[in-house]
């Protein structure tokens, strides 16, 4: 085996995606004085992925590189080579080229795709997750193709909007009853439902792929769809397999146990991004949270971690947030809610904006927003205080939802 050697001290980052790039840039915002090394399993430069369903699919840009200098930051990339191992005792990490040694190290592997059963040696079914994943399928929307989309979830969604935009012809077939049927109730998602056929793309619900072959995608009610290419959109698992043996704790859904301060079991190893679930007060579980400002927010916690100690670093339990563009809408969502919490409509969801609070022991949770920003800004800002709504104004269209607030009276 290669000699494994460093000479100052050195933080080794596993993941260029959002969450690893900007773990780098944290670390040198912080004064770390030492090496930080970025190691990324894709050949490209870290990228942002936002753009890969919206304009990389459709032609709009070329790319969607982060504007970071990571030669002004003297961080060394380390591109195209896959993590395989990690021997914490030796605090060594063992990638395709070989070792790297560390002496603190931060996974940010992200996550990836499911795959239908069978479908991975499979020429024309695609996925939607990478630069060169984005760029094969921007050829199938260039020519126009019968499309059939696996999963109508926030990706399912967006990619069928981007290929009724294109022009192609699109199905797409969902297992539950409704589109984003994990995200959100049916109370709302039955008047999603109607999005998809406003823009001319059918939407199959209650719909089990069985298999796909030859062109043609298999229903298991015998149901049989002409399908030039196939899109899979059916969620995505953390990527965490290269940590067997490690001593590094996952959880049952994969991702890595991480504290408040996104630390590991391991000790100067730490996660963040979408293969790091950590506990949150502020909801009473454990999140695991696929979505780019989780990514943008946890490095800066792991960096503080680092260079300070748990006296400098601040407790990792942001509202999480996220925004979705599909059908001509602009879709929303900050904070976390269950199917226990209290939903407070703000609006007719038949209209063409409006939004959703959800309450719990009268303080704001969560607040979902189509095509009004202002609800959503205003709500994440509540959530952030652990505000307590009067439910009254709070549904009340007319009145701002920052206002709509009952802490005067000592909520």
């Amino acid at each position: 085996m290669d000699e494994v050697e460093h000479t100052q001290r050195q933080v080794v980052i596993v993941g260029a995606g959002m969450a690893g790039a900007h773990t780098a840039v944290a670390l040198r915002e912080e004064g770390w004085p030492g090496a930080i090394t970025l190691v990324g399993a894709e050949p490209h430069p870290p990228y942002d992925r936002p753009p890969l369903s919206k304009a990389v699919l459709l032609g709009a840009a070329e790319g969607s590189a982060f504007d970071i200098d990571f030669t002004a930051l003297d961080v060394e990339l380390l591109l195209g080579r896959r993590a395989h191992r990690l021997h914490p005792d030796e605090r060594r990490l063992d990638t395709e080229a070989g070792p790297i040694a560390y002496d603190h190290l931060v996974i940010a592997t992200g996550a990836e795709p499911r795959r239908l059963s069978g479908s991975h040696a499979a020429p024309r079914i695609h996925v939607l997750r990478t630069l060169d994943d984005a760029e094969r399928l921007r050829s199938v929307l260039a020519a126009r193709r019968r499309i059939v989309v696996v999963g109508a979830g926030w990706i399912g969604a967006e990619f069928a909007t981007a290929a009724r935009e294109a022009g192609c012809e699109v199905t797409v077939v969902e297992a539950a009853d409704q589109p984003l049927a994990g995200a959100l109730p049916a109370e709302i998602t039955r008047h999603m439902a109607d999005w998809y056929a406003e823009s001319g793309a059918r939407l199959l619900t209650g719909a089990q792929v069985s298999a796909v072959a030859d062109g043609t995608v298999l229903l298991a009610d015998g149901r049989r769809l002409t399908a030039d290419e196939v899109v899979v959109g059916i969620g995505a698992r953390p990527v965490t397999d290269w940590l067997a043996g490690s001593g590094v704790d996952l959880c049952p859904d994969g991702s890595v146990r991480a504290d408040e301060r996104l630390r590991t079991s391991v000790p100067e190893i730490y996660a963040v991004g979408d293969c790091a679930s950590f506990p949150s007060a502020r909801y009473g579980e454990r999140l695991l949270i696929h979505h780019w400002d989780n990514a943008l927010q946890g490095p800066r916690t792991v960096a503080a971690q680092i260079v300070s100690g748990p006296a400098g670093a601040a407790v990792h339990d942001p509202v999480p947030y996220f925004w979705s563009e599909q059908f001509g809408r602009f879709v929303q969502y900050a904070g976390h809610h269950t199917g226990a919490d209290e939903m407070l409509w703000r609006g007719n969801p038949t209209d063409t904006a409006w939004s959703v609070c959800w309450l719990r022991a009268e303080k704001l949770v969560a607040v979902l927003a189509v095509g009004r920003p202002r609800d959503l800004a205003q709500g994440r800002k509540l959530i952030e205080r652990g505000a307590v709504l009067d439910r009254g104004p709070a549904a009340d269209t007319s009145v701002p939802l920052k206002t709509a607030v009952a802490e005067r009276r000592g909520g």
